[in-house]
């Protein structure tokens, strides 16, 4: 099969190996589209391997065809429509992958609405309820809210009745987030979040952070009492200064920290099922609808690894898989 390989020098090009050999609690998945995140950069960057024995081409979500089954299966056929995460090695004509970990494509979305389902709604639904217990109703900020996992933490949010304040970086990604359903939009190259929130008197129960560095301190500035800071990326930096733990005290603030690729199999079941479980229908029903920033023949990976370096997508950037 084909698969984007990584050069010394950083640089991707297409290579050939066999397929993956399936265990009896896998499945072979023929990739038709493979959705971009984050951590793919990371690891072609050599700063993000993928968790130990797993494989090492690029990509941690697929959606395509079933192509092959470990062994007997009730709920699962050759040809299914499925989409999944994996721990790696979706930059491939075919992926294998746990076989509870799949989730069925509704009828009526289509391959690339399916690769931009499961790495961001999945972590969106982990960081929300699994981690902080959203309830109804409360005060959520979702910083860069126009990323895919801001995207679909704004509409399981708002599922749920909840007031919810983003950060973006231009006036396109706040009227992308508005029109999730997103009450106020903050730009952050103009306007101090911190400031913002203390003058409009709010506080939040729950804080969804991608930023880390010097936002974990401005986070515990505007977090409410018992309210729950969820950092699972560091785009602002590794280390956080002055942290005052005194105020942490003060308001039981609860900080988290996750990732989601390095979680156990069984974690990684258990949370797929209780997704599917609440939110299956409403992807079903077109309730919650994944963003499409842009979608690129795989070919074009590069240039679209350059769209997300530059911070210029609002949801989900996508790669199409040509079968020869």
């Amino acid at each position: 099969m084909r698969y984007i390989a990584i050069n010394d020098l950083q640089q991707l090009s297409f290579s050939e190996t066999e397929k993956p050999a399936i265990a009896a609690d896998e499945c072979l998945i023929k990739v038709n589209a493979i959705g971009i995140n984050r951590a793919d950069i990371l690891q072609k960057q050599g700063q993000y391997p993928p968790p130990p024995g797993e494989s090492t081409i690029l990509g941690i979500e697929a959606c395509g065809d079933i192509a092959a089954l470990g062994g007997e299966q009730e709920n699962w056929h050759v040809g299914d429509q499925v989409f999944a995460i994996v721990p790696g090695g979706a930059y491939a004509e075919y992926v294998k992958v746990k076989t509870e970990h799949l989730i069925k494509l509704p009828e009526d979305l289509d391959y690339v609405e399916g690769a931009a389902i499961a790495e961001a709604y999945l972590t969106a639904y982990q960081c929300l309820f699994s981690i902080a217990d959203l309830q109804p109703n409360s005060q959520v900020l979702i910083h860069a809210g126009a990323s895919g996992v801001g995207t679909a933490a704004i509409q399981l949010a708002k599922s749920l009745g909840c007031h919810v304040s983003v950060t973006v970086g231009n006036d396109d990604k706040a009227a992308m987030c508005k029109t999730l359903g997103a009450d106020e939009t903050i730009n952050y190259q103009r306007t101090d979040f911190v400031a913002w929130s203390k003058q409009q008197k709010r506080s939040y129960d729950v804080i969804l952070d991608v930023v880390a560095g010097e936002y974990v301190s401005r986070n515990i500035d505007v977090c409410a009492l018992d309210g729950h800071i969820v950092i699972i990326s560091l785009l602002g930096g590794r280390f956080a200064e002055k942290i005052d733990v005194g105020k942490m005290l003060a308001k039981r603030v609860n900080i988290h920290a996750t990732t989601l690729r390095s979680r156990t199999d069984d974690y990684k079941t258990q949370l797929i099922k209780a997704f599917t479980q609440n939110f299956y229908s409403c992807l079903v029903q077109e309730k919650l609808k994944p963003v499409i920033y842009q979608q690129f023949a795989w070919q074009e990976v590069e240039r679209a690894h350059q769209v997300m370096l530059d911070n210029q997508n609002v949801g989900k950037i996508i790669l199409t898989v040509d079968h020869e």
